[in-house]
């Protein structure tokens, strides 16, 4: 069996430093950017279409606890959810009919 090369992570944090001020800098471009949607205020949304937690979890395939969380700022939905909640705060009927089929 072959042995794995040591990794020096002292060399590697040396290595990202550099390649981050290299980016800051503008002389490099960084290799990957992910930016995640950022949180609407769900509970406005929610309200808007004067619907309950729990109407509105179930309509949109939520669970209630979570919606609950996020609304009293105890948690922050995921990329994902978060994505779907702003696509509900512009298109709700769209999502609707996506669900449905």
């Amino acid at each position: 069996m072959a042995r794995k090369p040591k990794i020096n992570v002292a060399d590697e944090l040396v290595a990202a430093v550099a390649e981050a001020a290299a980016i800051v800098r503008g002389e490099a471009e960084p290799t990957r950017v992910h930016l995640a949607p950022d949180v609407p205020d769900i509970r406005a949304i929610r309200e808007k279409m004067g619907l309950t937690r729990e109407a509105f979890a179930e309509r949109f395939g939520l669970r209630v606890g979570a919606l609950r969380d996020w609304e009293q700022g105890l948690r922050t939905p995921d990329p994902s959810a978060r994505t779907l909640l702003k696509v509900i705060a512009a298109e709700p009927e769209a999502v609707i009919r996506a669900l449905a089929a």
